[in-house]
């Protein structure tokens, strides 16, 4: 078979299995890599080059910079700041989705959207405001913000490395702005002044974990009679013998009550135990005689929380290690402290064997644990807590050193002293050599599934352009164009690249795009650049559908969004990015 065919096979297949959403990007673009291989499309030697790319490097930089700078504290002081001033819903909207933008032209932007999205919430819980009308603006917001700069997305740093491989000399730091600038810009009050208005309302305003989760309807006390067979025996053997989704969340022992309860804990005569389970197994339970119903007041939430206890909710982030696995894989209670009380999905909210059930991206999770270690074993674990930490209002000069040396790696880079993945790499050893971030935060602050998959789509994208499959599929590209001008090639590419984009990882489209854009310049005899900036624009804008970018993810679960309510948005949005995108590079960067 014509290797070049052989190729467009493999990613056509790649295609299919990212939109099946069967098993993760990386995983995907692994299985692709490795069958290139075997079937002689990439050369055994070339399998790991992708690892020793200059963008792969320094996106893992900007992950660990971004990771120490939002560690520092310096940002938590910023968005403190600008709290009192959410009032009106203009004004919430105006200041968090600017700030999103101003932060993800520098940082990675899932970590922009991790510090601002509790602050959006609370506000919007503050002011009676549905959270519905804001996660997703600001969602958008950051994933425009990160066209700004060449460090501000994966796929401008891919462009940057791509375009340094063919032409010798690699995009400079800022020269992305000069099309990305006005498109945040446009974009983001776009989201402001009518944005909004198109989101569906999906969470209530103000509304109570009690009223959310519905856990008071599962709220039991029962007591442990002294002739009880189980009297000895521990939680974990009682919940085991219980049916269904049985769950011992507290425990009151000579009037004294102890919440989180260890799996190990031997039960005694006259115990009452604060459990989770429904009618139909607590009926099933009682008829077993081991325990008895306690009669008394109807239990909330404010039963599980004390002076050392508290719940939080929290969101499962894309490729974090908790995603596909379920609680009681986890064993979340016995290895973390951690009770799973209440899991919400898509707006929905599961009551049936929830410890059981694989944990999803953009789930929405209620937690109780214990109220000094609970958020930070949240993030350990790789989920984005929705409450806002307090900071302290006092920063010290070190918490300063973080951004002192991040902003001297970009003028370095900017200016051209050193090349910019060495001015990051120099930057990222200084944060662990001052010791500003905590080793035990090191690599757990490096996204891996982003990394897998660009070192694996990257020997993909040169199989595609060395066996003549660009060439194939520019002169596709031709055939069906007609006549067309470059400039309206341009513009079509640019459309293309954000249409694949909504459907895979932004990173994997890039790869695939870029080759192509050199072929089609090529073809026309024309400036390459235009055709790189088109593709970095529109593979970096995707917004019609929650899978399209983690940011997207994210914010399902806390809005309570259905599937098709990204495209009331995105697809204005996209419309909008391209009308702006399209003139702008053509002037920035002319044929």
């Amino acid at each position: 078979m014509n290797p070049a065919y052989l190729t467009l096979a493999i990613l056509a297949c790649t295609l299919i299995l990212f939109i099946w959403g069967r098993w993760r990007y990386d995983i995907v673009a692994l299985m692709a890599l490795m069958v290139a291989a075997l079937l002689g499309v990439v050369h055994f030697n070339d399998v790991y080059a992708g690892l020793s790319n200059p963008a792969v490097i320094t996106v893992v930089c900007v992950m660990i910079i971004t990771r120490t700078i939002a560690y520092s504290g310096i940002v938590d002081q910023l968005v403190e700041a600008i709290i009192p001033a959410t009032k009106s819903l203009f004004v919430q909207l105006l200041l968090l989705t600017s700030l999103a933008g101003l932060l993800s032209a520098f940082m990675n932007n899932v970590a922009a959207l991790a510090l601002l999205m509790p602050v959006a919430i609370e506000t919007s819980q503050h002011h009676k405001r549905s959270p519905s009308l804001v996660l997703m603006p600001l969602a958008f917001a950051s994933v425009l913000g990160g066209l700004i700069t060449m460090i501000g997305t994966p796929p401008n740093l891919l462009i940057a490395a791509f375009r340094q491989k063919i032409l010798g000399q690699s995009f400079g730091m800022f020269d992305f702005a000069h099309v990305g600038l006005p498109v945040a810009c446009v974009g983001i009050a776009f989201l402001i002044i009518l944005g909004w208005r198109l989101v569906p309302v999906r969470r209530k305003a103000k509304t109570s974990k009690d009223d959310l989760y519905q856990i008071g309807d599962y709220l039991t006390e029962i007591n442990i009679p002294a002739a009880s067979s189980i009297v000895g025996e521990t939680v974990e053997a009682l919940e085991k013998l219980a049916p269904g989704d049985f769950l011992v969340v507290g425990l009151i022992r000579s009037g004294r009550r102890k919440l989180v309860v260890h799996p190990t804990e031997r039960l005694a005569a006259d115990d009452i135990l604060i459990v989770e389970v429904s009618h139909e197994d607590l009926h099933k339970l009682m008829q077993s005689k081991h325990v008895d119903l306690m009669v008394g007041q109807q239990l909330t939430v404010d039963a599980l929380k004390s002076s050392k206890t508290e719940l939080l909710e929290a969101v499962v982030q894309p490729g974090s290690r908790v995603e596909l696995r379920s609680a009681q894989s986890l064993r979340l209670r016995s290895r973390s402290g951690m009770n799973l009380l209440g899991l919400s999905r898509k707006g929905s909210v599961l009551h049936k064997r929830i410890h059981q059930v694989p944990l999803k991206a953009g789930d929405v999770l209620l937690l109780q644990g214990d109220q000094e270690t609970l958020f930070d074993t949240v993030v350990r674990l790789g989920l984005l807590p929705l409450v806002h930490r307090a900071v302290n209002q006092h920063l010290s000069r070190r918490a300063l050193l973080p951004l002192g040396i991040f902003f001297i790696a970009i003028v370095c880079a900017a200016l051209h002293v050193v090349p910019t993945q060495v001015a990051f790499t120099v930057a990222a050893l200084l944060m662990v050599v001052f010791e500003l971030l905590p080793l035990r935060y090191l690599y757990d602050s490096i996204d891996w599934q982003v990394i897998l998959l660009l070192a694996a789509f990257i020997p993909l994208g040169g199989a595609l352009q060395h066996t003549g499959g660009t060439q194939l599929i520019s002169e596709w590209f031709l055939k069906v164009a007609g006549q067309l001008s470059p400039v309206w090639i341009v513009g079509l590419l640019m459309f293309l690249t954000m249409t694949l984009s909504d459907l895979m990882n932004n990173a994997a489209t890039t790869v695939i795009m870029a080759p192509i854009a050199l072929a089609l310049s090529k073809a026309y005899h024309v400036q390459l650049d235009p055709f790189l900036m088109s593709v970095a624009i529109g593979a970096s804008c995707s917004f019609l559908t929650p899978v399209a970018h983690q940011n997207n993810t994210l914010v399902m679960g806390p809005g309570g969004y259905k599937f098709m309510d990204y495209w009331r948005l995105g697809l204005p949005l996209e419309l909008l990015v391209l009308a702006t995108a399209w003139p702008l590079v053509l002037w920035a960067w002319p044929l």
